[in-house]
């Protein structure tokens, strides 16, 4: 198998800028100093503009939806908003590395948005993504070019779920990892308009590697805070707030963005684009608007317990509602005939385990499967 090259959001490494561009075409355009309406974050810097803010603009006539805007300062900007009498602009900010090695010279330029690819060009999933999580790899499998969310309340180990699949493709250590590994990293301080983007230049960055026959794996971690980031600059946007204050895109806002993932064809390379997203949810309530979409997206839920993450169990995996709908036809044989009845058996036994606390005399047969419940949830824990 080719060398799995990951892309997440949480180790610092060398970013490809140069590998990211987006619309359908570049379109410069000298925007001067009297032509700014104001920015929204800070109306009294009216005239100015910095490269983190939204900015707009009169008198852009030509200029069309996701094109590249360059301002006379040199700042760089996506049209987003397309009104009557002015344009909105995200402004992109500096990206650079911050590994301390020195910029990036680019070779090639990518569209950092860009179409889902049809059914013609894509094969089904058959090949295994190993996890090294003898939990996931056996009950809730995943396979190159699925999509496969990773949900759970705040501090249960989300993150430490993702590293260790990225740690596992090549058997590598914590130091070998970044060999293989790219990193788009918009931290807690950054602009919410940044923070926006940086999920579309993982895209980018993983399908350049998966259109040259490589198998990929990206991390976003996480959507939700990205949706509140989308949520914030729409605001600033002046656009519409719809169901719980989100605009009424956020659905499509991340189908566009999950739905890229892709096992390609043979007449393609056979590379493939497998998407592990995170989401965090409060108190559990994985019934949300936006785990709910985002479920709705995927094609299959890890979901992390705060109660078994507090009972010490690692990783801290809900069976009973974690699933993998497409996976299972990229297990491996062996591991399949082991695994088969694992995950009824463990569902069975939190049911009975639950019941058995109110109970005072229990059965032999009830007794002899608490104690095999229990040696089976011994055999899954990994810290």
């Amino acid at each position: 198998m080719n060398p799995l090259i990951s892309a997440a959001s949480f180790i610092a490494a060398r970013l490809a800028v140069g590998l990211a561009s987006i619309g359908p075409r570049v379109f410069q355009e000298t925007a001067a100093g009297q032509a700014v309406e104001g920015i929204a974050r800070q109306p009294e810097a009216e005239g100015k503009i910095r490269g983190d803010d939204i900015a707009y603009i009169h008198d852009l006539n030509e200029v069309m939806a996701a094109e590249l805007v360059e301002f006379e300062e040199g700042i760089i900007g996506i049209t987003l908003n397309l009104e009557s009498n002015n344009v909105g602009v995200v402004l992109m900010g500096d990206a650079k590395p911050i590994d301390g090695r020195g910029e990036i010279s680019a070779s090639e330029f990518r569209l950092i948005e860009s179409a889902a690819l049809d059914i013609i060009s894509c094969h089904s999933v058959y090949e295994p993504l190993q996890t090294e999580l003898i939990a996931i790899d056996s009950m809730i499998p995943i396979g190159c070019g699925q999509r496969e969310l990773i949900i759970g309340d705040r501090q249960t180990d989300k993150t430490a779920v993702a590293t260790d699949s990225i740690l596992n493709q090549q058997g590598q250590n914590e130091r070998g990892a970044m060999e293989y590994t790219i990193v788009v990293a918009e931290t807690a301080n950054s602009p919410a308009t940044l923070q926006y983007l940086a999920p579309y230049t993982r895209a980018a960055l993983s399908e350049y590697f998966m259109y040259r026959e490589r198998h990929t794996l990206i991390i976003y971690d996480d959507l939700s805070k990205q949706a509140q980031d989308y949520h914030q600059m729409s605001l600033l946007l002046r656009r519409l707030p719809g169901h719980e204050a989100y605009p009424g895109d956020v659905f499509y806002f991340h189908s566009r963005l999950l739905e890229r993932d892709a096992k390609l064809s043979s007449s393609l390379g056979e590379g493939s684009m497998t998407v592990l997203p995170i989401v965090e949810t409060q108190s559990g309530d994985v019934s949300a608007y936006i785990p709910t979409n985002v479920i709705s997206i995927t094609d299959g839920q890890i979901f992390l317990s705060a109660d078994l993450f507090n009972s010490r169990t690692r990783p801290a995996i809900n069976v009973g509602i974690s699933v993998s709908r497409v996976g299972f036809v990229a297990q491996i044989k062996s591991m399949k005939q082991l695994a088969g009845k694992l995950k009824l058996e463990l569902a069975q036994f939190a049911e009975l385990e639950a019941f058995a606390q109110f109970a005072f005399d229990l059965d032999k047969a009830t007794q002899n499967q608490l104690a095999k419940g229990q040696r089976l949830c011994e055999l899954l824990k990994q810290s």
